[in-house]
């Protein structure tokens, strides 16, 4: 019963989607996009910067971990840096040299040790020196914030819980994601409430903290396996001027404690003036964290989430499935992706319902802007064909529809998306389930 078809109106056009997904580490690397239809010929800075970022991500690879694979030079400056570590502090408290619960001295050759030193010595292109000064400094800094404990105080930031920073889902290969929208800071009541004064950023600060510490934790810290988060950083409404103290104290702050922690920067509804923010900011940006820029302008953000999120993990407002609800009933339910071509109308048929059966749907087009319609066909002759959901024009601001309906009659359901009025290509997704009747 669970056979989803996509069928499309335009002449010879079939596509059948997959009949189940698989779980994230299940999926293959994902396969770059075609770029949206553009009618014009000039080419902003942001539209440059995009492109250029968008050429880098196929060849963008991560970071071995695995001390076999590293080169001669590689292999002597992390030896090198354990020594300078244990001459520092050899008959010292382990648990002063310690991160996430990780001895760093212990002489067993404890793997989980390697990839955090491979970290700072990457942070610091494997100048020993250098990465052990970053290393000292860090590890004093993380005493006396008290960052071991941070992940467990309340700091009473539940307005901006799920809101501006939060962990939420996973990339296609595991990587835990961190989503950032500081659009809230618009309101300046909001913005004197959290910013006020030094104290209160302080507490601000500390809070940002937490929640990377809280994606931290989901790390595994072993060579070959997840070592790095994904961050998605809403650039929408983003008061420049206002947070400019904060954004660089945060930008600081994790350029000297968390080295490598972060394996892509993805940005998205990217506004005209990012060019004054991406040269603000450039200067404190290593050449290693920009490669790892993906960037995203308005009215483009689902087609660039979904190349490296699948779409049960991309919150509703940027064109996914996920909503703060869900997140309380255990791992997402999966959805089969498809795209709709610019001209292009595709029917899902979901088949084999029964009488009485209880059918609940999400489905989702990135950027909607078409018209969209549900009905339910009985398999009966004579029966009048059901409107579900009468054709209507969806938005772009729209999101993702959520709709359930019971059948009095055997039949299947259609859901249909109407892109013939359009040249754009488009990214959708749909999910299903059916409940049979009770009585049955």
């Amino acid at each position: 019963m669970e056979a989803e078809a996509v069928t499309g109106s335009s002449p010879a056009m079939t596509m059948t989607l997959p009949q189940k997904s698989t779980p994230h580490q299940d999926h293959p690397l994902p396969e770059a996009s075609p770029k949206p239809y553009n009618n014009s010929n000039k080419k902003s800075f942001v539209t440059s910067l995009m492109e250029a970022a968008t050429l880098r991500t196929p060849s963008f690879k991560e970071d071995t971990y695995v001390v076999s694979h590293l080169k001669s030079s590689e292999k002597r400056a992390l030896q090198e840096l354990k020594n300078k570590l244990m001459d520092s502090h050899g008959g010292g408290d382990n648990n002063e040299c310690s991160m996430w619960g990780i001895p760093l001295l212990g002489g067993g050759g404890d793997e989980r040790a390697d990839v955090i030193l491979l970290k700072f010595l990457r942070a610091r292109d494997f100048k020993v020196q250098d990465s052990y000064n970053m290393l000292a400094k860090c590890l004093s800094w993380r005493r006396e914030f008290a960052a071991d404990g941070v992940v467990e105080e309340d700091l009473g930031f539940k307005e901006l819980e799920g809101v501006v920073a939060y962990m939420q889902g996973y990339d296609r290969e595991g990587h835990p994601l961190c989503y950032n929208a500081y659009g809230v800071f618009r309101n300046k009541d909001m913005y004197e409430r959290i910013f006020g004064d030094e104290e209160k950023l302080k507490k601000f600060l500390r809070w940002r903290v937490q929640v990377l510490e809280r994606g931290i934790n989901l790390l595994h810290f072993k060579p070959g396996g997840v070592n790095s988060i994904i961050q998605v950083t809403d650039l929408k409404d983003m008061p420049k001027r206002e947070l400019r103290v904060a954004s660089n104290q945060i930008l600081s702050l994790f350029q000297d404690n968390y080295p490598e922690m972060v394996a892509r920067k993805i940005f998205i509804n990217v506004p005209w003036y990012f060019s004054m923010l991406y040269s603000m900011f450039s200067p404190f940006l290593t050449q290693r964290t920009k490669s790892k820029f993906v960037i995203s302008k308005e009215g483009n953000v689902a087609e660039t989430l979904y190349k490296f999120i699948r779409p049960e993990d991309i919150p509703v407002q940027y064109g996914g499935l996920c909503r703060p609800s869900d997140l309380n009933n255990g791992p997402p339910k999966p959805a089969s992706e498809f795209r709709v071509k610019g001209g292009e109308k595709v029917n899902i048929q979901i088949e084999g319902i029964e009488a009485g059966a209880t059918i609940t749907w999400d489905i989702v087009v990135g950027g909607w802007d078409l018209e969209y319609s549900a009905e339910f066909v009985p398999n009966a002759e004579g029966s009048y064909t059901i409107a579900v959901e009468k054709p209507r024009k969806m938005s772009p601001s729209e999101e993702a529809i959520h709709n359930s309906y019971t059948s009095r009659e055997a039949g299947k359901l259609v859901l249909s998306v109407d892109n013939t009025s359009s040249r754009r290509k488009k990214v959708a997704a749909y999910r299903y389930i059916v409940r049979k009747s009770a009585l049955v």
